[in-house]
């Protein structure tokens, strides 16, 4: 890592900070919950604040894409005044994650508030916040640096379904590859490891989710007079799903680790260096969680990060109501997902689990499976120029050693970067663990967000004068 000076990028963010916050707070107010039809004009609503904030700030070209069945996407450009300069695209999203359950916020999640240096609102940290530093950076940079334009070319994608599993950004990325072409994805859809301990993400799992249901008899069956004479739907399930994992936690579909990218030395060399409390984060961010457990051989972090996993999200059934019913169920569902590591394929992933449900059906029971399309894993070079830019410009930001992880969730980054030709990736964000991102009570560290804009304005300037070291696409 390159030490670099920021003293004036700083500046810059430390004079418009008082203003970016009015600003957040006020594109927060829109419950732009994606995954709720009633609330998708709150999503155009939203996309369309932010077509006109970027507006405001100057942005040449700043449009609304909503046209399909896509809801609203908010594209724009701001063109460097070098011809020869590389460019670079940001994606975020700013649809927000349904408040559920209500009754556990401590504030209501969509009159944002400020609390020392927290702010609380659902969408703070993920993604709003982060997509908001990307405006004060981008002002930082120009001001900073005495430009009318930036440094690069940079084009921003926000998505307004990305916590619906961006179910059309792929038709979305091919309706719009000349707009959207670039040298560099900078994914702004991350964190750091922690508050104290900065880090640039250099992963992401990739998602199958599956849902199989097991039916027996037409309707439900009184247990004294067919129990144990004809198959329980629910037993034949509850075995299914048990014989997924072996006793040392790998799971058993048929080719699974086939095409795992097992991670360097160095990788888990660098992982371990950093300071990962295992008690404090059961306790915590793991929700009292008693016991860390997984695939055996591996740490915990390495469990999350760089391993596959096989999980039960749902298992339903029979009678679910008060006292007893007692019957044989005519069917049982189970809902599961599956988290998959460079270089899993997620078209092998979702045959290996047809072939192990048709293995664990016992005669009278009927099998149906649904899979979804899913999305792909990533992973980006940690060698390549613009990882080491960001590297740097965090650096600089924080004023610490910056270290490497991954992470354990899921999005389109694999998508994007296979739409766009093979376009590298690099992660810049700044949200932590303790946001509760999808949880009740989402907040920030206003600071945080700071230096998120900081390094932003930084790297602008960083891939301007490291240009040539760049390869063009």
């Amino acid at each position: 890592m390159t030490t670099v000076d920021s003293t004036r990028e700083r500046a810059e963010v430390a004079a418009r900070a008082g203003g970016f916050l009015i600003e957040l707070i006020d594109w927060l107010r829109i419950p732009s919950i994606s995954a709720d039809p009633a609330h998708h004009r709150d999503v155009a609503a939203s996309a369309e604040w932010l077509g006109a904030a970027l507006r405001a700030d100057g942005w040449p070209t700043v449009e609304v894409w909503d046209h399909g069945p896509a809801l609203p996407a908010v594209y724009a450009c701001w063109p460097s005044d070098d011809p020869d300069a590389p460019t670079v695209l940001v994606y975020g999203h700013h649809d927000v994650q349904p408040v559920d359950p209500l009754q556990q916020w401590e504030h209501p999640p969509f009159e944002p508030l400020v609390i020392g240096n927290e702010l609380f609102a659902r969408g703070a940290s993920d993604d709003k916040g982060h997509v908001a530093f990307h405006r004060l950076g981008m002002l930082a940079h120009l001001a900073a640096t005495g430009r009318s334009a930036p440094a690069v070319t940079v084009k921003l994608l926000v998505e307004g379904e990305e916590e619906s599993g961006s179910i059309n950004i792929r038709p979305l990325l091919r309706a719009h590859a000349a707009e959207l072409a670039c040298d560099v994805a900078v994914i702004s859809d991350t964190g750091i490891f922690e508050r104290g301990t900065p880090s640039i993400c250099t992963g992401m799992r990739g998602m199958v989710t599956a849902e199989v249901t097991f039916r027996g008899p037409s309707v439900d069956l009184h247990s004294g007079s067919f129990g144990g004479a004809v198959p329980n739907p629910a037993t034949a399930l509850a075995r299914l799903v048990a014989g997924m994992h072996d006793e040392n936690g790998r799971v058993l579909l048929p080719g699974f680790y086939d095409d795992v990218r097992e991670p360097t030395a160095a990788e888990r060399i660098a992982f371990a260096k950093l300071p990962f409390d295992e008690a404090a984060w059961l306790a915590g961010p793991a929700a009292g969680s008693r016991a860390a457990a997984g695939e055996a051989g591996w740490s915990t972090l390495e469990r999350i990060w760089v391993r596959p996993t096989a999980e039960v999200n749902g298992l339903f059934g029979g009678y679910q109501g008060p006292g007893s019913k007692t019957i044989v169920p005519r069917e049982a569902t189970a809902k599961v997902s599956f988290r998959l590591v460079p270089d899993q394929d997620l078209a092998r992933i979702a045959d290996g689990f047809r072939a192990f449900v048709a293995a664990h059906t016992p005669d009278g029971i009927l099998a149906e499976v649904r899979v979804d399309e899913g999305v792909p894993p990533c992973r980006s070079d940690v060698e390549h120029p613009a990882t080491v830019a960001v590297l740097d410009a965090m650096g600089a930001a924080f004023g610490a050693e910056v270290l490497f992880s991954r992470e354990g969730g899921s999005g389109p980054e694999a998508l994007i970067q296979s739409e766009l030709g093979g376009v590298p990736l690099a992660f810049l964000g700044v949200g932590t663990p303790a946001d509760r991102i999808h949880a009740p009570n989402e907040r920030v560290g206003i600071d945080l967000l700071h230096a998120g804009a900081e390094a932003t304005a930084v790297l602008w300037r960083l891939l301007g004068e490291r240009a040539e070291e760049l390869p063009r696409r």
